[in-house]
């Protein structure tokens, strides 16, 4: 089985890869990688991250080991979108990316997992960029890592599955090298609760959740800048249940306030220093209720 169309929904299956020598070796200025990147420390974290989500119940899948010699691939989020149907292959905008996807399609292709369309002729997007809003809202983020050209091709995929699809402008924020998805600015936590650092939020997609009858829940910015814009992306592993990194006190204190169950890991020489969350690293591949 597999099926996705909901951020919150309990984490049945996902898919994550193992740390690269890629990864390992890459050299931080190349890829844009922060100071507190530390390959040592890496396939520690990523074990410690991956046995969280055991731990949540869900079922692990592995990527292919080859990463193509791309070190952002233990980022599984971003280069496919799994939809109720199967999966989209992306087309990452950022450039040392590109080419990921095929990572993506071996993978789906083993599984027996149906491919229902693909981004290209210029068109780009990151699954970063995306979020469902609930089962027949799809919100995107246009920035630098997702054009017109790549939501339009998405739009044409799920618009026949009766699929919404709202399109929000991102800040530029740190400029185009950074990585500023639109899962940077917003987690959802619970079926009708959102995390986001709201000073940089799109004012429509604010009007959306409200109109929705949304819960805001804001992360202190202060935190948000120190992170690295990663304290609003935390995985929800099910309704009201998340897990974040440990570095992140205050948001952590809000999100207990509302009763949200917090799991947490010490991830910041991968998570900061790569500019990748938890939910960057998984890929989900079934959420269901039942």
């Amino acid at each position: 089985m597999f099926g996705v169309s909901s951020m919150t929904a309990p984490l049945k299956k996902v898919a994550v890869k193992k740390p690269g020598k890629s990864l390992i070796n890459a050299k931080a200025d190349e890829w844009h990688y922060g100071s507190s990147f530390n390959p040592k420390k890496i396939e520690d974290i990523h074990a410690s991250f991956v046995q969280l989500l055991r731990d949540s119940g869900a079922e692990v899948f592995w990527m292919p080991e080859n990463d193509l010699g791309i070190a952002d691939a233990v980022f599984t989020y971003d280069a496919s979108l799994m939809t109720p149907l199967g999966a989209i292959l992306m087309s990452p905008g950022k450039l040392l990316r590109r080419g990921e996807q095929n990572i993506h399609r071996e993978f789906y292709k083993d599984l027996n997992i149906p491919i229902i369309g693909s981004i290209k002729n210029g068109g780009l997007a990151e699954a970063g960029d995306t979020l469902w809003l609930d089962e027949k809202t799809l919100v995107i983020g246009r920035g630098f890592r997702t054009n017109f050209e790549g939501i339009k091709q998405i739009r044409k995929i799920l618009s026949p599955q009766g699929i919404s699809i709202h399109i929000f402008d991102l800040p530029v924020y740190s400029g185009e090298n950074a990585c500023l998805h639109l899962m940077s600015l917003i987690s959802l936590v619970d079926t009708y609760s959102a995390l986001v650092c709201l000073p940089l939020l799109p004012v429509g997609l604010l009007e959306l959740l409200k109109e929705k009858k949304f819960l805001i829940i804001e992360t202190p910015f202060c935190e948000f800048e120190n992170s690295n814009t990663l304290s609003a992306n935390v995985l929800a592993t099910g309704p009201g249940a998340c897990i974040m990194l440990d570095s992140m006190p205050e948001t952590r204190a809000v999100l207990d306030n509302e009763g949200i169950n917090v799991s947490v890991f010490k991830g910041d020489s991968l998570c900061i220093g790569c500019e990748g969350g938890p939910t960057c690293l998984t890929r989900p591949l079934l959420r269901s209720h039942t």
